[in-house]
């Protein structure tokens, strides 16, 4: 069995598929702040995550540490179980040291990235599926000890597992209300057409010149023809 091995459920994938390129296209229709920024995540969805992760951190490293004690080449079963068993837990330690924390770190950055959250929780439910099948080799061949443990570790896998995946199902739904807005959005904008843009007539024609205005000149008048005679001198006879 190989940890690459996929264990969906199926309705939550069906939603995340609808839901990512559905979200693409109202997005890419409605307007987008010039700055990009994203909006801040609320502190109880980052609490939530932190309640889930930090069980699961402390599990993973649980699980190593005890599937780096068993002693499989004891068991009493065939080689071709005991090289199958080997050849699981191997894949189990990868996956542990390097998928998984990877992973984490990616959601820790982007707590509400329905993407990141799904590929975790399909992650979590493919190593549930490979453990459980060393967990019950252990008990049928090995130690009582060594299947005691790994139960026990079993436990806390799964409890992860199941909030996880609880936890996906909420952001789906949160994901789902968030693209009826925007479609609801959409269809508003589309139903009330935008303002005809107004004309403005630039008018670059050079207006014609006009002709210069001449001033009016005022002739003198001409001197007067006619005087008064002297007065006579004469005296009366």
């Amino acid at each position: 069995m190989s940890i690459g091995k996929n264990t969906l459920i199926f309705p939550l994938f069906s939603l995340l598929a609808l839901l990512v390129p559905a979200m693409a296209t109202a997005g890419a229709q409605t307007a987008v702040p010039a700055t990009g920024a994203q909006p801040p995540v609320a502190y109880a969805s980052v609490s939530e995550l932190k309640e889930i992760l930090t069980p699961l951190q402390q599990t993973a490293q649980s699980i190593q540490a005890d599937l780096g004690k068993m002693r499989i080449e004891k068991w009493k079963t065939d080689n071709s179980s005991k090289r199958q068993t080997l050849a699981n837990v191997d894949s189990i330690q990868r996956n542990l040291q390097s998928a998984l924390p990877e992973m984490i770190a990616q959601l820790n950055n982007s707590p509400e990235d329905l993407a990141a959250s799904f590929k975790l929780y399909r992650n979590l439910d493919a190593l549930y599926d490979v453990f459980g099948s060393v967990v019950e080799s252990a008990g049928a061949f090995g130690s009582k000890d060594e299947f005691q443990t790994l139960n026990n570790d079993m436990t806390g896998l799964e409890a992860a597992r199941r909030a996880f995946g609880e936890r996906v199902q909420k952001l789906a739904a949160s994901k789902e209300d968030e693209l009826t807005r925007l479609r609801a959005q959409v269809k508003t904008l589309s139903a009330t057409p935008p303002p005809p843009p107004k004309k403005v007539i630039v008018d670059d024609t050079e207006p014609a010149k006009k002709p210069p205005v001449k001033k009016k000149t005022t002739k003198p008048k001409p001197a007067s023809t006619t005087a008064n005679p002297p007065p006579s001198t004469e005296s009366p006879q």
